[in-house]
């Protein structure tokens, strides 16, 4: 499994992109996409306060409201 990370999609994009590990470590891409390895070592690396943690939160569709 892989994580796809694409910043235009990010609803945090702006008010947290100063303190993610994406920006910290690369710049603000385009997209990038990190296999599960890669993730785990990502968060190892910010538990252990060396980086920031990965901020990137997407939107989720609102519920479906069904009228009576």
């Amino acid at each position: 499994m892989t994580t796809r990370i694409d910043c235009d999609h990010c609803v945090l994009r702006g008010p947290a992109c100063h303190d993610c590990v994406v920006t910290v470590l690369l710049g603000p891409p385009d997209e990038l996409t990190f296999d599960d390895d890669q993730c785990r070592a990502l968060d190892v690396l910010a538990e252990g306060g060396l980086v920031p943690p990965l901020r990137m939160v997407e939107p989720v569709p609102p519920p479906v409201i069904e009228s009576a």
